[in-house]
């Protein structure tokens, strides 16, 4: 669920996701394996006839190839260009297929494990990653086909953040500042719900499973806190103690932090904890977060008036206890640099060239895998810079400099693979083809 990161998800700058001109065409390493072995004798327990059945079931979206059942699920990745996406099989690297777009393209996972939105000027274009899996009772069968479109677009004056969670995929469309709501597993339909923010501006939300949706509070000049509104659309909890809200992540038990630029703010049920920074101003706008821990991963800058800081520290905020650690890294890092791992562990991508693994609890750096040489963030959040994205019990990090995707195995600290590429990859994003499910949370890279 890579925040600055998404939907659009996430530093960055105040200038943060402002979608340039965009045509498009239209219409570990162990478990792993474990995994795959155990959901291919699953899958040879069914009769033929009840795998072809579903087989000639018609998928949600048309593609130009008939699905071919597969013995396990196929992960994929998905990487912007200036020509577009081209996506690649997330085990073997191998491209697969692209789609062409013209014009600065964001991606953000839809969550449903199959597709992915593509920011446009018209809106938010879901396209369709072609793999994907359909529940068999206690198992489930699996397909590929060729990516390709869908023809669908969320109509939006400027698409701003996707958020993933409990089962719900929440657009925010910073022009008007209406959020449409739509349940995860059928994002090919139309949204279960719409609210519309008091005034436009660059902002989040979250759909949460008791009806409920966590919002930023602001307008175009000001961006103030939060607020939870219930399913009649009331406000039961506010605070306007989050200056500069932006960014969101979702932590262990149920609790939700949203950055501010003196801190951050869980939320927690119905009750808004503010966790002051150190700092008078310890902005905190990229978050990564997953189910596994109670704490989160941030970004930390302390210069307001920095045109591009290029932070050395990041924030490790536990949500149990409302406290806030900051840890010193050996470089920089950007807001593509943030990620967390399947053990909870922090992914930090550094400038020096390296993806630092960080234990949240110790907040000490346990391994640092070289994985590109030095770089520096580019002035424009819009430009290429490596960036790392993990999915299915590997990191994938890209490095526009030689045209790789690397991909690290973070149990071991070792690179597993990497594969070259004939086009420049900016944003990275991917599926893992299972079966979709109601609660699911995904990182986001927020601008």
């Amino acid at each position: 669920m890579n925040s600055e990161k998404g939907g659009t998800l996430f530093p960055r700058n105040e200038n943060e996701n402002q979608n340039q001109g965009l045509t498009v065409r239209t219409p570990h390493t162990t478990s792993a394996l474990a995994l795959t072995i155990a959901l291919a004798t699953l899958a040879s327990g069914c009769t033929q006839s009840n795998a072809d059945e579903r087989a000639e079931e018609p998928s949600p979206t048309t593609t130009t190839q008939a699905p071919q059942e597969q013995p396990a699920r196929t992960a994929r990745i998905a990487v912007t260009h200036d020509e577009g996406v081209t996506y690649l099989d997330a085990t073997t690297l191998d491209v697969i297929g692209s789609t062409p777009a013209t014009g600065f393209v964001r991606l953000n996972p839809a969550g449903d494990n199959r597709h992915l939105f593509l920011t446009t000027q018209g809106g938010f274009e879901l396209l369709d990653t072609g793999t994907y899996g359909q529940a068999h009772g206690d198992h489930a069968h699996y397909y590929t086909q060729n990516p390709d479109t869908t023809g669908v677009v969320r109509s939006a004056e400027k698409p701003g953040h996707v958020v993933v969670h409990d089962g719900y995929t929440a657009l925010f469309d910073d022009g008007t500042g209406r959020v449409d709501v739509y349940e995860t597993s059928a994002i090919t339909e139309d949204p279960i719900r719409t609210w519309q923010a008091p005034h436009a501006h660059h902002g989040v939300a979250i759909a949460r499973a008791d009806g409920s949706l966590i919002v930023t509070v602001g307008t175009e000049e000001e961006r103030t806190g939060v607020a939870i509104i219930d399913e009649a659309d009331n406000t039961i909890a506010e605070t306007d103690q989050c200056p500069g809200v932006h960014g969101e992540a979702a932590a262990a038990n149920g609790r939700i932090v949203v950055g501010c630029q003196d801190g951050i703010v869980i939320i927690d049920g119905d009750t808004i904890t503010k966790v002051d920074a150190p700092d008078t101003y310890g902005r905190i706008g990229n978050q990564a977060g997953t189910h596994t821990s109670p704490i989160v991963l941030g970004d930390y800058k302390t210069d307001p008036d920095a045109e591009l800081e290029r932070p050395t520290r990041i924030s490790l905020t536990n949500t149990d206890t409302a406290e806030l650690t900051l840890v010193d890294l050996p470089s920089s890092y950007s807001f593509r640099s943030l990620e967390r791992d399947d053990d909870g562990n922090a992914l930090v991508l550094g400038t020096d060239g390296n993806l630092h693994i960080i234990d949240p609890v110790t907040a000490t750096i346990t391994a640092s895998v070289p994985v590109t040489q030095p770089w520096e963030e580019p002035t424009e959040w819009q430009q290429p810079r490596p960036t790392v994205r993990y999915l299915d019990g590997m990191a994938y990090v890209t490095d526009p400099a030689t045209k790789r995707i690397v991909a690290v195995d973070t149990v071991d600290a070792t690179i597993w693979k990497e594969t070259t590429l004939d086009i420049t990859p900016n944003e990275i994003s991917g599926v893992t083809g299972a079966a979709p499910t109601t609660h699911d949370h995904e990182g986001h890279d927020h601008n």
